[in-house]
């Protein structure tokens, strides 16, 4: 069963997002990250949820349709459902796309690994979908467009090198919440938008389900923290459980290493990650 706190709408007016801006910034910054690689196709994966579509909606808007190649890839496990909601954007866009069954890929590892769970194998699903969305970005010279929305990256609900891993990702900065504010306004169908998440990679789980509590909830919460700088007694004071602040807190705190680059050691005057990382630093 689903546990809330007392807090289920008080700090929903903070978490407003203005579309039009929200929608002129992303769309630019597409074009200029994307163009400035030297890259003019974008390629990227379709699961029929919400986060994959408005990524899809945005770069679609910033290249042009016939720049975007979206892949369905789909496991044997995988919701016909999901395959149908993709079908969706990819009508309602006139973007080109590719569907690239990965349950060999997936069960041949399986075979090999008897032992493996529900959660191992979930893993080697999101990172094969990866393997086939990075070798076709090598086919056609497109970068990949990452679809991970800023709730997800901060719990760390994804895979490292999985569904985690692109070049760009135009929606890392959007709550949850804000991703169904800006779908709407981008008219991603209604079906998408208000279908529970689910990483489909279990028959029947949610994203919810494995949170035990609601994107709703845990976007106020994180939108205090993280926007406003709360601590742990004043996110109290505003009304949410200790025990869900602490939670959340660890797993934002656990999952730090999934929103970095690997770690690297300072050995010398200039190092990568903690001197050289800037295109100003090319050349000199």
């Amino acid at each position: 069963m689903m546990v809330e706190t007392a807090v289920t709408n008080q700090f929903l007016r903070k978490l407003q997002i203005d579309t039009k801006v929200a929608e002129l910034v992303l769309v630019k910054f597409l074009e200029n990250e994307i163009g400035k690689t030297g890259f003019q196709k974008a390629v990227l994966g379709l699961s029929g949820g919400i986060d994959s579509a408005l990524s899809c909606y945005l770069v679609a808007k910033a290249l042009g349709p016939e720049n975007v190649l979206a892949l369905r890839l789909p496991h044997q496990a995988s919701s016909a459902e999901s395959l149908a909601h993709a079908d969706l954007v990819i009508e309602a866009l006139g973007i080109r796309s590719e569907t690239v069954e990965i349950t060999g890929m997936v069960e041949a590892l399986a075979d090999a690994s008897p032992a493996m769970n529900a959660h191992r194998k979930g893993n080697v699903m999101a990172r094969a979908r990866m393997t086939v969305i990075f070798d076709r970005s090598q086919r056609e010279s497109a970068l990949v467009i990452g679809t991970s929305n800023k709730t997800e990256l901060m719990l760390g609900y994804g895979t490292i090198y999985g569904d985690l891993a692109s070049a760009v990702n135009p929606i890392g900065d959007l709550y949850k919440t804000q991703v169904r504010q800006l779908s709407r306004a981008l008219r991603v169908p209604d079906v998408i938008i208000d279908k529970a998440p689910s990483a489909d990679l279990i028959p029947g789980q949610t994203d919810e389900d494995d949170f035990g509590f609601s994107y709703k909830t845990v976007d106020q919460l994180l939108y205090l923290m993280l926007d406003e700088r709360y601590s742990e007694d004043e996110a109290v004071a505003a009304g949410f459980e200790r025990p869900f602040v602490q939670r959340v807190l660890k797993m934002v705190q656990r999952s730090q290493y999934k929103r970095t680059m690997p770690i690297i050691p300072k050995i010398s005057d200039r190092s990568i990650t903690h001197d050289f990382r800037y295109l100003r630093d090319w050349g000199t």
